[in-house]
């Protein structure tokens, strides 16, 4: 029940106590605040990273040669470890039962690409469908590489936003010519990635294709796949990680490099890095819950301090109650109003004054680790329900103090 009169002393009892109410006030929605604006950048960092690996699919597993740097087997470091299309069928029939999509990849950096007069240069990629998936690409328009295109070795190429935005000028690329180092090629897809302008800049083509077109052999730059996921995430880490050291095992041995040779083959795995990642962000996310609260634990401190003050200057009309028939719990519960009040009003200053700073400084930040720093709901009712603790907490010991007087004492002491 909405007690008028018990509400009216409460705000007598903080009129008496102006400066001290103000300033643990002051204490907790500080503590509030800052716990507020600690949890929006860790959220922003989060997202930040996230960005990071959505340029992907989440379960890649890249496989690049350079040159060795040992020497192994009476060979020489300084040899360049060329992979094959044979190299992509071995790893592909070895770890079926494992792997999602895959493609081999055979790239040319800077290609120079021209249509209706305007030309520039771009990455050319011959791959397989499969890497729509693995690049984590959207279509915008028309379609990916299919099955039949790489079977026939068609000429058609998908472009990223980018060239369509740079040569075509708005107008509709589906169905256009276009040239590649002279060589013609029907668009026939255009696609958006997370990645952006960086990794719209390239031209799709099928493998075979490229390879006959531009004298590519059977030669492949790099191999790409996904890994099946398990519903257990650590599983599914623990199984990529085994994949990518096996696969790196197969090319060392195929191609006698030392085992300890870093440089001459590399297996990525985003899994792996991924877990690395969002543990560190997990720290750094307890790092800073433990800053805020103990920041708010300094304001609890300072409402526990002023709630003995005022039970020792309401002593006698502590004794007055006690005398006429109140009863210990009524006395803790009227210790345990103020206090909570004096919290929760503080902390919810603390925490409007913390989410509305974010809100306005959120889409201000926007880069490769930090973008959009915002607290979630259920973080701001944990934080509501951290007030509520607190001021239970600040008022408990005042209240005990203040439940334990006895009347005569209080009426002596007067």
């Amino acid at each position: 029940m909405f007690d008028i009169e018990r509400w009216q002393e409460i705000f007598e009892t903080i009129g008496k106590n102006k400066l001290r109410t103000l300033l643990t006030g002051l204490s907790v929605a500080s503590g509030i605040f800052i716990l507020v604006i600690l949890l929006g950048f860790s959220s922003g960092i989060q997202k930040g990273v996230k960005s990071q690996f959505e340029q992907d699919a989440a379960n890649r597993v890249s496989v690049r040669t350079r040159t060795t740097t040992k020497s192994y087997k009476g060979l020489n470091p300084g040899r360049y470890i060329q992979l094959r299309n044979a190299d992509f069928t071995e790893i592909n029939n070895k770890y079926e039962n494992e792997l999602e999509y895959k493609t081999a990849i055979y790239n040319i950096w800077g290609s120079q690409v021209t249509y209706n007069g305007e030309t520039g240069n771009y990455r050319l990629e011959g791959a397989s469908p499969d890497q729509q998936w693995i690049e984590n690409a959207s279509l915008v328009q028309g379609r990916f590489l299919s099955q039949d295109d790489m079977e026939e070795t068609r000429k058609v190429a998908i472009i990223g936003n980018i060239i369509k935005k740079d040569l075509f000028k708005g107008k509709d690329p589906i169905g256009e010519i276009i040239s590649i180092f002279g060589v013609n090629f029907k668009v026939v897809g255009v696609y958006s990635d997370p990645g952006g302008d960086r990794e719209e800049g390239r031209v799709f083509v099928p493998l075979p294709t490229s390879q006959i077109a531009f004298n590519g052999g059977d030669r492949v730059r790099s191999l790409a796949y996904t890994v099946k996921m398990s519903d257990d995430f650590d599983e599914a880490v623990a199984m990529s990680v085994a994949l990518s050291e096996n696969m790196e095992q197969h090319i060392k041995a195929k191609y006698s490099v030392h085992p300890e040779d870093r440089s001459a083959v590399r297996v990525s795995n985003t899994l792996e890095e991924a877990k690395k990642i969002y543990s560190l962000i997990a720290v750094i996310r307890n790092v800073f819950w433990f800053i805020g609260i103990f920041t708010i634990i300094a304001g609890v401190v300072g409402v526990s301090n002023i709630m003995l003050i005022i039970v020792k200057e309401r002593t006698k009309e502590i004794g007055i109650r006690k005398a006429i028939g109140a009863l210990p719990s009524s006395i803790v519960a009227l210790i345990l109003q103020e206090a909570i009040f004096i919290t929760a009003v503080a902390g919810f200053i603390g925490l409007f004054l913390g989410v509305g700073l974010l809100q306005i400084i959120s889409p201000m930040v926007d880069n490769d680790f930090i973008k959009s720093p915002q607290v979630d709901f259920n973080t701001a009712i944990t934080t509501v329900f951290i007030l509520i603790a607190a001021g239970a907490l600040a008022g408990y010991i005042p209240a005990r103090r203040a439940a334990r007087i006895k009347p005569i004492d209080a009426l002596r002491d007067a």
